[in-house]
């Protein structure tokens, strides 16, 4: 059974660096799907070059998606907040959806992976042949800023799994809840996200969200709808320096979802040693990716 690795790409090639280090030796074909629309519709031009990547080169396939989904509503005598944010996910879903179109070499047994690029599996110990589940669900640390800048709040279940025989598409396999039902519950049998036959990977990689230096961190979250606070809270390229200078999230991810008190906290970030909680990869090319780590901990 061989791995197909699946992500969507916008403009993170520091991240895509570590991805391919770190996975390489574990995956088949690395499949990495861009849009000439950004989240919020904006057209945009390709900003993914595997020449950067020359190691990976031949694992790499790049898939440009280049139109619009089908389903866009017209903000037009609409509710512009909701019709912009549902027509973000719908963008969100054709570009993720459009890998698994580009799995077409894999065979039924094989394993389609899907994670966004900024989500690591940890396959270090993982042997894919003797798993038995339908579903696996890798249980991930939450970086933010830096490598090893910890919120130690959550987990974080970001890259999922399943052979390609059981595959319908991505998007449901995203929205798979984090959690194994007992056998008894019977709307299991009827449900698109909770299901009995799956396995949650602990110690299951690492999600290294918001690399990005203020201005480039900015830019993204203005054009990302699931960042909508960023014009809520009136929030500037000042703000997310400051943020990201003092070490703080002001993102609840135990709020309830769509609560009005997800945003405006301080939640405090853990500088982490190192080398005994990042992939191998990064454990050994500190050197290389030194402006990314948070040197405050100690026993370095």
């Amino acid at each position: 059974m061989k791995i197909f690795d699946c992500t969507t790409y916008f403009n993170e090639p520091l991240i895509m660096d570590v991805r391919f280090n770190v996975l390489d030796k574990y995956i088949e074909k690395f499949i990495i799907v861009e849009s000439t629309y950004s989240h919020s519709g904006t057209k945009k031009g390709i900003n993914f070059d595997k020449n950067l990547y020359p190691k990976f080169k031949n694992k790499i396939q790049h898939v440009i998606v280049d139109k619009e989904p089908d389903n866009i509503i017209d903000v037009a005598n609409n509710n512009e907040e909701i019709v912009k944010r549902m027509n973000s996910i719908f963008r969100i879903e054709q570009q993720r959806n459009e890998a698994v179109k580009a799995c077409d070499n894999a065979s039924e047994e094989d394993y389609i992976f899907y994670s966004d690029n900024d989500e690591i599996p940890n396959l270090e110990k993982l042997d894919i042949n003797k798993i038995k589940s339908k579903f696996l669900i890798f249980e991930q640390k939450l970086f933010y800023y830096k490598f090893n800048l910890l919120n130690d709040r959550i987990f974080w279940y970001g890259t999922k799994g399943v052979k390609k025989k059981n595959m319908k598409s991505i998007s449901e396999l995203r929205h798979i809840k984090p959690k194994k039902y007992p056998f008894y519950r019977i709307d299991t049998f009827f449900s698109k996200n909770k299901f009995i036959n799956l396995k949650i990977i602990k110690n299951g990689g690492w999600h290294f969200t918001q690399l990005k230096n203020p201005k480039d961190l900015y830019e993204k979250s203005k054009n990302d709808e699931n960042h909508s606070e960023f014009d809520k809270l009136n929030i500037n390229v000042d703000d997310v320096k400051n943020r990201i200078e003092n070490k703080f999230v002001e993102y609840d991810h135990l709020a309830d979802s769509g609560s009005n008190f997800k945003h405006g906290h301080k939640f405090k970030l853990k500088s982490i040693d190192i080398k005994s909680n990042m992939p191998i990869y990064l454990a050994e090319n500190i050197e290389k990716y030194k402006d990314w780590f948070d040197f405050d901990f100690k026993n370095i």
